[in-house]
């Protein structure tokens, strides 16, 4: 069983920069990608950025913003978050892939202020 705790939302203003985090607890060894999803209220949940086979992928509205990240030692991982505006206000979770299910953070609210 694995469990996924995100940190490091908050309230920033436009054109501020916070760093996600995401942890795993639990058996992590099946772990074929990760990645970083967003629901903003009224909306559906959309991906963000991810990493499978070692290769990034983002988005279109985060590309050049954003960067994911990933440190396999420390079962963590990472959404560096540049040049934030409004658009980005949203709950964001963190998600693991194994091939016996996904598994999924309670997210961490990003509040971008005008």
């Amino acid at each position: 069983q694995m469990q996924l705790t995100e940190s490091g939302g908050g309230l920033v203003p436009v054109g501020g920069s916070l760093r996600l985090s995401c942890t795993a607890f639990g058996i992590t060894s099946s772990v074929t990608g990760i990645g970083w999803y967003r629901q903003a209220p009224g909306k559906s949940r959309e991906q963000v950025a991810v990493i499978v086979d070692g290769r990034p992928n983002y988005r279109d509205s985060v590309r050049g913003r954003f960067t994911v990240s990933r440190d396999s030692a420390k079962n963590a991982w990472y959404l560096q978050m540049n040049n934030l505006n409004v658009d980005d206000t949203a709950v964001y979770y963190c998600t693991a892939w194994t091939p016996y299910g996904d598994h999924w953070g309670p997210g961490t609210q990003v509040t971008v202020t005008s």
